[in-house]
């Protein structure tokens, strides 16, 4: 069976009233507030959601006990135009301690006006994940998976004004 690169990556976007520096700075600076604290592989509730904003930082989730869980690295910082990230999550929905078995999801911030931003997600090489792939990329396509993140990110930048 053959595989087309398009069934391997998952694009989202959305356009955002605000100028690509403040989106890049509340993507990244605030990411936890907008990511769903449902979205937790930790034992505990998660007290706070943080993103390392350098290459070779992470994106970890710190639960209520103090506990961590590191599931993505930062390959790549340019503000305010583009961050590439790993996605270190299995189709088990546990941690990938693998990187060649990592997925990557870039994220490009686009001026289409002075105060407009079309904000892209394009999460891709799911199939590096193996078995179940596809799973992962039905989840990060889903109702609950980028498309959530991106509204959730475009409520707070409106809320903000």
């Amino acid at each position: 069976m053959s595989t087309h690169a398009a069934d391997t990556s998952v694009k989202q976007s959305i356009v955002v009233e605000a100028p690509v520096e403040r989106a890049f700075r509340v993507f990244t600076e605030e990411f936890g507030s907008f990511k769903p604290r449902e979205h937790n592989m930790l034992a505990v509730p998660i007290a706070e959601t943080v993103f390392e904003p350098r290459v070779g930082g992470h994106i970890y989730d710190r639960g209520t006990d103090g506990s961590e869980c590191r599931w993505a690295r930062v390959l790549a910082y340019e503000p305010p135009h583009r961050v590439l990230l790993s996605w270190d999550i299995s189709p088990q929905w546990q941690i990938e301690t693998d990187p060649d078995k990592a997925s990557e999801w870039e994220v490009r911030f686009t001026a289409e006006a002075e105060n407009r931003t079309r904000v892209e997600i394009e999460h891709r090489k799911l199939e590096r994940h193996g078995d179940g792939w596809e799973g992962v990329r039905d989840g990060v396509a889903g109702d609950g998976g980028w498309p959530l993140y991106l509204q959730r990110f475009a409520n707070l930048l409106a809320r903000r004004g």
